[in-house]
């Protein structure tokens, strides 16, 4: 009688943990904060070379700042050599000039247990940015819409790894471009309650993302502090236009951060060799980063390195190569010299489908982010066919798969718990862990448990479908939206932000070019 009691309580147990497995959960980990070494590729002598090869060029090639005569009023008046819309920088002057910019900075989130802190050991996850296509297993692959926007904002804030809602997770094609931006700012901040990004594809849009964050959190309080951390990409080779800086001259100048990013795809944009595309990398960030504090001395900034090769037969951009991640591994090191949050890396792959192709370059790029010691990841989750797609099934297996980088980036303890002394006593030679007490203290957090990959039997596998994990992800897809709550969101806010984005849509024609 007492074995079929035990057998009862056995099965309840069992039955409890599956309930707790199962049940919908919007819990969101904390940002990384590193208990690993960064690995690093670069001795002393070769970040000296290349710190002063990235000075000459700033001196004596110089760098464009095109259709921005306010800009070249801002170098003259530093001291820079001014020859049309060409900037030549005396050595020195950018790197002093970057040296206001903090190295670590808070961005608050509506909901304060969202804030993350970049720079430092610290790393923040955010989804992928950009693609203006969508594909998911039902309908291939189509041009995004803000349907389609909405779901995977609602994906990022379900999913517990990602600590950040992003930007433009996909280009919502059905919105005019002039007035898109209000419906995607829109839609971080009300379905949402983590951080997230601007519009930069225009200075007013800018400011439309600093007026109705200041709805948002109120003016005093994203006067004084940083609720924004938005994209800047430099037009590499050694260009930056009036558009993306004149972007971040309005997130400057209201404490606003931004990421000034090269954009590289060795052999086109930059030279073919590690070295040289570092050189170069370097520079640019020097002078977008020292403009940044030109606009305003202080203001947060992050120092970027968007990096691909290329094939040399197609042209055609690859990931996940071991060009790319010495070059993500070296920019680190030269960013941490200047005393600068980092951005790289991301979930990159040029494979159209979710397949084997995008899951060896995606962990390849994912993990050399990890190492190389990125404070800021975008395009951590969704990203396929070279940035043009934002994938349903990817998202969730990347946003899965960010779980292992948490796991790694932790180190290994060696407390008490950790040295396990007590559990090799109990067992001795000859037994096994499973039942001991110390396993049975540990067993819920001693592993990373993917919830999307399948580690069942065969025989299950196949009764339920033989499903691959395409498959399984389009079904966790499913039911993430099917679960979504949105967070809550004071009433008079929700208002005032309709009321704006009603407005300020009624003021301007619509355009779609």
């Amino acid at each position: 009688m007492s074995e079929v009691i035990e057998g009862r309580r056995a099965r309840g147990g069992g039955a409890a943990r599956r309930a707790e497995r199962t049940a919908v959960s919007f819990e969101t980990a904390k940002f990384i904060s590193r208990n690993i070494p960064n690995f690093e590729v670069l001795n002393e002598e070769a970040l000296q070379i290349i710190e002063y090869n990235a000075e000459t060029i700033l001196e004596e090639i110089g760098v464009n700042f095109v259709e921005n005569p306010a800009a070249l009023v801002r170098w003259r008046e530093a001291g820079a050599d001014v020859r049309g819309e060409r900037v030549h920088i005396p050595r020195g002057l950018a790197r002093k000039l970057c040296s206001t910019a903090p190295a670590t900075f808070t961005q608050h989130a509506r909901n304060p247990e969202r804030n993350v802190e970049i720079g430092g050991r610290n790393l923040v996850l955010a989804p992928v940015y950009g693609p203006p296509f969508v594909r998911d297993l039902e309908g291939g692959r189509r041009y995004a819409t803000i349907a389609d926007f909405q779901n995977f904002v609602k994906l990022g804030y379900m999913s517990k790894w990602l600590h950040h809602s992003g930007g433009t997770v996909c280009e919502p094609t059905d919105i005019p471009v002039n007035k898109r931006h209000f419906d995607m700012l829109h839609a971080h901040m009300t379905l949402s309650d983590k951080p997230y990004m601007g519009s930069v594809t225009e200075p007013s849009r800018a400011q439309d993302s600093v007026d109705m964050s200041k709805i948002l959190f109120g003016d005093d309080f994203v006067d004084q502090n940083t609720v924004m951390t938005s994209l800047i990409n430099i037009n590499s080779p050694m260009t930056f236009d009036g558009i993306m800086m004149g972007a971040l001259e309005v997130y400057a100048a209201n404490n606003q951060a931004s990421i000034v990013s090269p954009f590289i795809v060795g052999g086109a944009m930059a030279p073919v060799t590690v070295a040289g595309t570092l050189t170069q990398v370097l520079a640019e960030i020097l002078a977008g980063v020292a403009y940044s504090q030109l606009v305003r001395a202080g203001s947060p900034v992050i120092a970027g390195a968007f990096v691909t090769s290329i094939d040399m037969n197609s042209g055609a951009p690859t990931f996940g190569t071991p060009e790319a991640a010495h070059i993500t591994y070296g920019a680190g090191q030269l960013v941490r010299r200047l005393g600068l949050p980092y951005r790289s890396a991301g979930s990159f792959c040029g494979s159209k489908l979710p397949d084997a192709q995008a899951a060896y370059e995606t962990a390849n790029s994912l993990n050399m982010g990890l190492l190389a010691g990125v404070n800021f990841m975008l395009h951590a989750c969704g990203w396929l066919e070279g940035g043009l797609v934002s994938s349903y099934e990817k998202f969730v297996m990347d946003a899965d798969q960010l779980g292992a980088l948490h796991g790694i980036a932790k180190g290994v303890a060696v407390d008490e718990n950790a040295q396990a002394l007590d559990a090799i006593r109990e067992v001795g030679p000859g037994g096994h862990y499973l039942g001991c007490a110390h396993t049975q203290a540990n067993f819920k957090t001693a592993f990373w448990r993917s919830d999307v990959l399948d580690y069942k039997p065969f025989e299950t596998w196949e009764e339920e479908g033989a499903r691959d994990t395409s498959q399984l992800a389009a079904l966790k897809v499913r039911k993430m939206l099917a679960d979504y709550v949105a967070p809550e969101l004071d009433v008079a806010k929700r208002e005032a932000l309709d009321d704006y984005v009603a407005k300020r849509k009624a003021e301007m024609p619509d355009a779609f070019m």
